[in-house]
């Protein structure tokens, strides 16, 4: 005891004369040179303690001896990619399959059912009324009294069902034994035509029950009827947050599938007459024309009076692409044009043709259907003579379509003759209520020639799309979201003015208003699920003897984007190598880089993301010149031509935050019978090859040798496996993680009788399969076949999958390293491990393989560890994670290195720097002489205070302690990407060197120790200010007190007319043409929701009036999303002659510093001599900075299109159409009536 006590005194002692001496040295010369031999030797020591201890605490050594066994195969890019295709071909022909089971049972049964009476007291499940789980009766609202008129009539109240949670379908409470009808808000749906379609459509529960059975991964299933409603498998309650402005008919699945590509030039009338209530039902009509367009549309929106203007100037004498991004540049510039002058219908109807008239002949543009859509309110005559001269003498290529607006429009007859004369159709609106209704009839009558053919049902792939109601709900949540932030200003103000007006507060305020803009980009999608659609058109096969050619609607499923990405087979791949597809239109459908998200809000123009714009090729141009090779390249890949090429790209990791330059090989084939292209990228170098398990190492085998034990014996404790890689799914189970499921099927494979799945085929279809009879005029089916109508025959279910490729690979890996779950202390003496554990305190070592399987170890051993995730949770993707993925490609720096990070520590994410944690990472290479690839990377990750310590212990020296606190010398380490990872001031961990000391980065980067890396993100979104009148300085005059009681008597006048005409529509079992749409303002006040939707908007002159009363500080610049092109200088260390550059002498204050490479590190020990005035030198950004053009991004991109591919399908004409002679609906009905029975039904519920 005496001798422990005496060691320790002893031991006390010699630390304090250390630091004593230490101390009196510094205070001796603390300002004497610092000599370049001592900061190499920091480094050499640095790097070599940690080296060694690297090597302790990973047991890299007994990792790399793990795969002596393991195979090196080389990595063919030409038959993976095919295989890939192949395999997501295969599953595409599953879902085609389903659907087209779905379109002729929908046909067959509207065939037989679609005249049949439907019951008075019949029921059906309303998507909207369902209840959600557990919901009380006692917690619902009082319902509202009903109206108390003698027409009302009561309908019978929804079908009640039991939902359930179901992880299948995004955990979303569904009722899998039926289907559900989704109505949207502006159609009524007692209607008759929608009513019967509701009842006849009912059986097809069977089949979309059938295809489930069938096919476990079909997602859902849904017919959208013409009319308007949709019935979606499985059942679910609808959800609409604020209001439901979903309408099936509207959706890009429908939509292009109910006809072919189309180019369309809208006419707007901007003639004096076009004022007040008339212009606002104009621009109404041509958002929702838009609103009816993908991206195989080509469309441009023209004003016309005494002259013919483009709303968007940039878009002149051309038509554009009708993306997200371009219908949003015209549905802004629609708000600008004014109503002046008389019409010059002659000029604009001339304009309009030649325009369509050099798209055909060039065959530019969509390349099949045409048409002119005419908004106005009234023309003087026909103008035969123009139709004559571009339309009729060329077979009438050019449909025409004309929307009188005004109630009081008499003469009516030359605008529908304009319409039926050519192939269009004509509709007279007063009301904004019936536009979107009216507006969707030219989709039906686009749609008459694939009607009237009836033998071909065009598949229809859509574009990438999220799983919400509307795009526009983007916008819409965006001014949610500033309203929320102006009214806690205001509040804030009320409650402490001083406060708020200091200086300190508003510029805490204006820090947080930049960091939320700088969250331009998320890498995640976060709640939304990014899908693509397969749908079929549905045939009304009645004769023709009505003469219309009827499409009854729509038939699709959702494919979600996630499945197609589990069968890309990322493991075959590799670190650093992906897979992506790209549409027809060269945008990206699946890519690792898509970045759809910002502020948990979609981007105006996520779907549109060009495959040259996430693929940054190292080619040094400016923003968006991009060169002839790359435009050859990508043409290349979008004509769905089998090739490869190798390139030298640059790619960003870490948020946009870390760059690096690599050399890819890409390979490419088109899927077939889609209009998608697969490429894979791999790496040059190391991506040639990968390693496979021996074939003697099969599981079944292995298990049945060893008297049916389970490979799950390897998988004891603290493991992961990568959550998105598809090892084996289970179709009637669920689970509670991929690990539990993984263990559940490792029992199974150990069991006798286990076969290993083949994967899913389509089944054989063809037209005369039982149940799925076509009607060609008449309809031949016998009794018997009817019956077989009813039902499918029920394919064998196959009730799970497994890739065994990867599970072997899997076991493989968790066989030879299961010794990595013993304790550090079993594999080495106890003194070592305690000496290590001693300095660094808790240490997590994990080992991560090319399989996905990641393991880890913490020392000490810690039971409950609740402060934070456990590792492996919290970095599960193995090969997909940051510091792999940095390993592996620093192995060709330095074979023995090891990657050391911290978390970065910039504006938008800070960092917590007493809780942040060193991680160092390192690739272990398996070889077999002149071949190697990665096998798994192994590190450690420990608490960067005691990286900090260890720091300041080797830097402390006796002869000058530079970097005490007491002298003049401060040191970093930065990493190769130019981030601090230690430094005396421990704030400026993880923040950018450049930021710290721009003078010393900006040496460094002159002396080509750092190379700038020129990175432009072309998905980026900007705030742009809004636009606002502000009319503070108006005198309220009497005249302006008269036009203020005007307007609103007018208003209420209006409001009370529409009211009474809902009544009585919804009163009304009978409906105007056949189908009645009731009024509703619901969807155009969002629809126009900038100008109306909150009070600041619906009441501008008292909000002005309110706002004089708070101080400029209080408001809120408005803005609104736009996409822009945002770049940003990256940096990375140059490993070229790197010791010429370092080993340079510190020259007083002319180099007042020293840099060297830290041995078996990435980085650098940067010194710098504190007495030295620091230069004012701007500080280096890597903040993305906008990119300015002189041209708005939708007009730039215009101006230099880029190639495309034209869809296949296209079927525009037939000869029987000229027998149709529906061509024109009126408006409702007629205006005195309606006025009469309004004013007495509102007489008579005011008296009582």
């Amino acid at each position: 005891m005496c001798n422990r006590v005496g060691s320790f005194i002893l031991l006390l002692l010699l630390v304090f004369l250390d630091s004593r001496d230490c101390s009196a040295n510094a205070q001796h010369d603390s300002t004497s040179k610092l000599s370049l031999n001592t900061v190499q030797s920091w480094a050499v020591k640095l790097g070599t303690e940690l080296y060694h201890f690297g090597e302790f605490i990973t047991r890299k050594k007994e990792v790399q001896d793990s795969f002596k066994s393991a195979q090196i195969e080389s990595r063919d890019g030409e038959k993976l990619v095919q295989s890939m295709a192949d395999d997501i071909r295969a599953m595409m022909e599953l879902k085609i399959s389903a659907v087209k089971r779905i379109v002729e049972a929908a046909e067959n049964m509207a065939f037989d059912k679609q005249n049949e009476p439907v019951p008075e007291d019949y029921q059906f499940y309303n998507s909207k009324e369902m209840e959600e789980p557990y919901e009380e009766a006692a917690i619902r609202t009082t319902a509202e009294p009903e109206f108390n008129l003698e027409n009302w009539i009561v309908r019978p109240p929804t079908k009640s069902a039991h939902l359930q949670l179901n992880p299948h379908f995004s955990n979303i409470p569904v009722n899998i034994n039926f289907s559900s009808v989704h109505v949207p808000t502006n159609v009524y749906a007692w209607a008759p035509e929608v009513i019967k379609g509701i009842h006849w459509s009912e059986g097809l529960d069977t089949h979309f029950l059938n295809n489930y059975q069938s096919d476990p991964t079909l997602s859902w299933q849904y017919f959208g009827s013409s009319t308007g409603f949709m019935r979606h498998y499985p059942a679910m309650k609808w959800r609409a947050d604020p209001v439901d402005i979903y309408d099936c008919r509207t959706r890009a699945w429908y939509m292009e599938a109910a006809a072919s590509p189309k180019d369309v030039v809208i006419l707007v009338d901007r003639s004096g007459s076009m004022t007040g209530q008339r212009r606002d039902i104009a621009k109404h009509v041509v958002t929702n024309i838009l609103d009816t367009l993908g991206n195989n549309d080509f469309v441009n929106v023209m004003t016309f009076a005494d002259t013919v203007e483009e709303v968007v100037p940039c878009f002149e004498d051309s038509l554009v692409q009708a993306t997200l991004g371009n219908l949003r540049e015209i549905k802004l510039a629609l708000d600008n044009f004014e109503t002046m002058e008389i019409a010059n219908f002659s000029a604009a109807l001339t304009r309009a043709f030649e325009l369509l008239e050099i798209y055909r002949n060039n065959s530019g543009g969509a390349n099949c259907n045409q048409a002119i859509m005419l908004v106005t309110d009234g023309v003087p005559y026909n103008y035969k003579e123009l139709f004559e001269k571009y339309n009729w003498k060329y077979d009438t290529p050019v449909r025409v379509f004309t929307y009188l607006i005004g109630r009081e429009v008499a003469d009516v007859r030359e605008v529908k003759w304009m319409a039926c004369a050519n192939r269009g159709f004509y509709v007279h609106l007063s009301t904004l209520a019936e536009v979107r209704e009216r507006v969707l009839e030219h989709v039906n009558v686009l749609a008459r020639p694939l009607v009237l053919q009836r033998e071909k049902h065009p598949v229809v792939w859509t574009p990438v799309y999220a799983n919400i109601t509307d795009p526009k709900v983007a916008d819409y949540l965006w001014e949610q979201r500033e309203r929320a932030e102006q009214k806690e200003r205001f509040m804030s103000q009320r409650r402490d003015k001083v406060l708020f007006n200091s200086e300190q507060e508003q510029d805490r305020r204006w820090r947080i208003t930049q960091m939320k803009q700088g969250q331009y980009s998320e890498l995640g999608n976060s709640q939304y699920q990014l899908m693509t659609s397969v749908s079929m058109p549905v045939y009304d096969l009645r004769h023709n003897e009505m003469r219309i050619a009827k499409l009854l609607g729509v038939a699709g499923t959702d494919v979600p984007l996630s499945e197609i990405q589990a069968l890309m087979t990322p493991y075959k791949i590799g670190v650093n190598g992906y897979a992506f597809i790209v549409t027809n239109n060269g945008y990206i459908l699946i890519h690792p880089d898509l970045r759809p998200v910002f502020q948990q809000i979609l981007k105006p123009s996520y779907n549109s993301v060009d495959m040259i714009e996430v693929e940054l090729f190292d080619d040094d141009r400016t923003p968006r010149n991009f060169s002839m090779e790359l435009t050859a390249f990508r043409q290349e890949i979008i004509d769905q031509r089998t090739g490869n090429k190798v390139m030298n790209v640059k790619y960003h990791m870490e948020d946009m935050r870390r760059a690096s330059r690599s050399r890819k090989h890409y390979f490419w084939t088109g899927i077939a019978d889609s209009p998608f292209t697969l490429v894979i990228t791999i790496p040059e170098n190391y991506g040639r090859h990968r390693i496979t398990p021996p074939p003697t190492d099969d599981i079944h085998r292995l298990s049945l040798t060893s008297k049916n034990i389970s490979a799950r014996q390897y998988l004891s404790d603290k493991w992961s496996v990568h959550p998105d890689w598809l090892y084996c799914r289970h179709y009637e189970r669920t689970f509670s993680s991929p690990e539990e499921e993984l263990l559940y099927f490792l029992e199974r494979v150990a069991k006798p009788g286990w076969r290993w799945p083949a994967k899913p085929r389509p089944p054989e279809h063809h037209k005369n399969k039982p149940g799925h009879e076509k009607h060609n005029g008449e309809y031949k089916g016998t009794p018997e076949s009817r019956e077989r109508g009813k039902t499918s025959n029920a394919i064998p279910r196959n009730e799970y999958y497994c890739d065994h490729g990867l599970m072997q690979a899997l076991v493989y890996d968790a066989r030879n390293t299961a010794w990595f779950n013993k304790s550090i202390s079993e594999s080495a003496s106890d003194e070592k491990a305690g000496e290590f554990i001693q300095r660094f305190g808790y240490i997590v070592a994990f080992l991560a393989t090319h399989s996905g399987l990641t393991r880890w170890q913490t020392h000490p051993p810690r039971e409950h560890e609740t402060e934070k995730p456990e590792f492996g949770k919290q970095y599960p993707r193995a090969i997909d994670e940051v510091w792999y993925r940095r390993a592996v490609e620093h192995h060709y720096v330095d074979p023995l290195s090891y990657v050391y990070s911290v978390q970065l520590n910039t504006e938008k994410v800070p960092l917590n720097v007493s809780a942040a944690m060193v991680t160092a990472a390192h690739a272990v290479f398996h070889g077999d002489g002149h071949r190697k690839t990665p096998a798994a990377v192994v590190g450690f990750q420990f608490k960067h205070e005691r990286l900090r310590e260890w720091f300041d212990n080797i830097t402390c020296t006796c002869e000058h302690k530079p970097c005490d606190e007491t002298n003049d010398w401060d040191c970093y380490l930065v990493d190769n990407n130019g981030w601090i990872i230690v430094s005396k001031d421990t704030n400026q961990t993880g923040q950018f060197f450049g930021k710290i000391r721009p003078d010393i980065m900006t040496r460094l980067i002159e002396e080509d120790v750092y190379k700038p890396i020129h990175v432009v993100d072309y998905q980026a979104v900007c705030f742009r200010e809004k636009k606002t009148t502000n009319p503070a300085t108006m005198l309220i005059t009497p005249l302006e007190n008269l036009r203020l009681v005007m307007a609103w008597f007018i208003a209420t006048t209006f409001w009370v007319y529409n009211s009474i005409t809902i009544g009585l529509a919804q009163s009304s079992s009978d409906s105007y043409d056949e189908e009645y749409v009731t009024p509703t303002v619901a969807y155009q006040n969002y629809e126009n929701d900038e100008e109306t939707d909150d009070l600041s908007m619906s009441k501008p002159h008292t909000t002005r009036i309110v706002e004089r009363d708070f101080e400029k500080l209080v408001l809120i610049n408005r803005t609104r999303p736009t996409p822009c092109d945002r770049e940003m200088f990256l940096y990375q260390l140059d490993y070229k002659n790197l010791d010429e550059k370092l080993n340079k002498p510190s020259k007083a204050c002319e180099r007042p510093f020293y840099v060297q490479l830290v041995n078996y590190t990435n980085m650098l020990l940067v010194v710098v001599n504190g007495l030295c005035r620091v230069p004012d030198v701007p500080i280096i950004p890597v903040e993305a900075t906008e990119v300015q053009y002189n041209e708005s991004l939708p007009c730039l991109k215009h101006m230099h299109p880029l190639y495309r591919k034209q869809p296949v399908s296209c079927i525009r004409n037939h000869t029987e159409e000229s027998n149709i002679d529906m061509c024109g609906r009126g408006s409702l009905p007629p205006t005195k009536l309606w006025i009469v029975f309004g004013l007495l039904s509102t007489f008579r519920y005011i008296a009582m």
